[in-house]
């Protein structure tokens, strides 16, 4: 009989407390000194001390059904077992001489060999450690453990969904959809037999002449294609969609059935830019919501700063400098409309738009470790620099969204700053492919940046 068995390090169990259910029917050994270092987290007001006091309220619960020493059946599996397991000498002595010291990971690793070296059976099981922890895996390695990442809730940026396809299509059903602004979905045929997911956007494009496109979206879950009326429909000053993607995009920040929107894309692309001027725009023009709601991660680039004093306005204000220059850029004179004089003059004197919106009621700004326990209704919420959070964090935003609140994500999966996630398992690639295809959801991933040419080019190359 050929076993297998997974060890647990400590920064699987603080990222995900349900990790042992992940398994299925192996065997799940969480050692001693995990416990003790979990231990020493449950204090902490993060959430890296809520998931320590989960996984111990789990342990616990286990140990009341039986001995976690010899193994406790894990639930909803046929033969899963938990057990916690100490490290014995023996293990660790056959550690490298630099490792032999014990105490932390060093333990973890000495648990694992023991498994290797399980007396009794027949048939050494195979064993893998599960480590978020990247030196822990290079440590595994140089001993001659198998080891791998913990990678239950990433996502490949590769094969993460695009919100929009290119579909090859004759001159008279384009016509049609321009004329009668319907198709049945069944009128256009993906030649690879996939459906259009809910609220998926469409090129059409003329199977003979190229240059003759139409802009479409499969509305929700009507099964009805229909133009970008929202995109058409609003006057939004100065901002206008500059590409495909952007024309997708602020059809769904418009869209009122659309209640979630995920925008990904990389530096310059619009993302910010265009869920503030359609969040400013619905509060201040169209009054489909109450407020515009704005809040993103206070991680910083590079060193921290430090203490910031003040009021927490005052204290979120260097954070949401982004977010203060688009909105001076959207409430600013279009194009054209004055000299090059007054443009000067205006670029040298302080914009207030930022504090009139606030002075009206009209803005918040919201520090993302407060939203736990709010209940948001009939606001435009945005989540700017959404790659910088977790899966849990993203699910605490979302479960705090009311009646008849619009929330929108924005972020680039490579520029992350929180060294507790990657490109692939942060909380924003993680809420796209898990929601996409629902009807109250939408989706785009924006392609091309529009900032400025030396901003594009520094994008793609470097």
């Amino acid at each position: 009989m050929t076993y297998k068995i997974v060890v647990l390090e400590t920064n699987v169990l603080l990222h995900d407390p349900e990790a042992p259910h992940r398994f299925g029917d192996l065997r799940v050994v969480i050692p001693r000194q995990v416990v003790e270092e979990i231990d020493r987290f449950k204090k902490d007001h993060s959430e890296k001390g809520r998931n320590a006091r989960r996984i111990s309220r789990l342990l616990d619960s286990y140990r009341t059904r039986g001995s976690l020493a010899d193994g406790v059946p894990i639930e909803g599996t046929n033969h899963g077992l938990l057990q916690v397991v100490f490290c014995k000498a023996q293990p660790l002595q056959e550690l490298p001489a630099e490792l032999q010291g014990g105490g932390g990971d060093n333990n973890i690793l000495a648990v694992a060999l023991e498994q290797m070296r399980c007396i009794g059976l027949k048939q050494a099981p195979e064993v893998v450690l599960i480590s978020k922890d990247i030196n822990l895996r290079i440590k595994a390695d140089a001993v001659g453990l198998p080891s791998q990442e913990y990678v239950n809730e990433s996502v490949s940026l590769d094969d993460l969904y695009t919100g929009f396809r290119e579909l090859s299509t004759d001159a008279e059903t384009i016509k049609t959809l321009h004329d009668e602004d319907q198709l049945p979905l069944e009128a256009v045929v993906d030649p690879e037999g996939q459906h259009l997911q809910a609220n998926e956007g469409v090129v059409l494009v003329n199977q003979r002449n190229n240059s003759h496109t139409l802009l479409a979206r499969n509305q929700g879950n009507s099964n009805t294609i229909k133009p970008l009326h929202w995109l058409n429909r609003a006057h939004l000053g100065r901002i206008k969609a500059r590409n495909r993607e952007q024309s997708f995009a602020l059809d769904l920040l418009l869209d009122p059935s659309v209640a979630l929107v995920t925008l990904v894309g990389k530096a310059g692309t619009g993302k910010t830019l265009l869920a503030i001027a359609a969040g400013c725009h619905q509060v201040a023009d169209t009054h489909n919501y109450a407020r515009l709601l704005v809040t993103r991660p206070p991680i910083s680039l590079g060193k921290d700063i430090g203490y910031l004093p003040g009021t927490l306005e005052e204290k979120l204000g260097p954070w949401m400098k982004p977010i203060i220059d688009n909105i001076d850029f959207i409430t600013g004179s279009s194009p054209g409309e004055d000299s090059e004089q007054m443009k000067k003059q205006r670029h040298r004197e302080p914009r207030n738009a930022w504090v009139d919106l606030q002075g009206m009621g009209l803005l918040e700004v919201e520090a993302i470790n407060t939203i736990r326990g709010r209940s948001i209704p009939n606001q435009f919420l945005v989540v700017d620099e959404a790659q910088n959070l977790k899966p849990l964090e993203v699910k605490t935003i979302v479960t705090r969204v009311g009646e008849g609140t619009k929330v929108v994500f924005t972020g680039d999966p490579y520029q992350i700053d929180n060294p507790y996630v990657d490109a692939e398992s942060n909380g924003l690639t993680w809420l796209v492919e898990k929601l996409k295809g629902q009807p109250l959801v939408g989706h785009i991933t924006l392609m091309k940046g529009e900032r400025s040419e030396l901003a594009e080019l520094a994008a793609n190359i470097l």
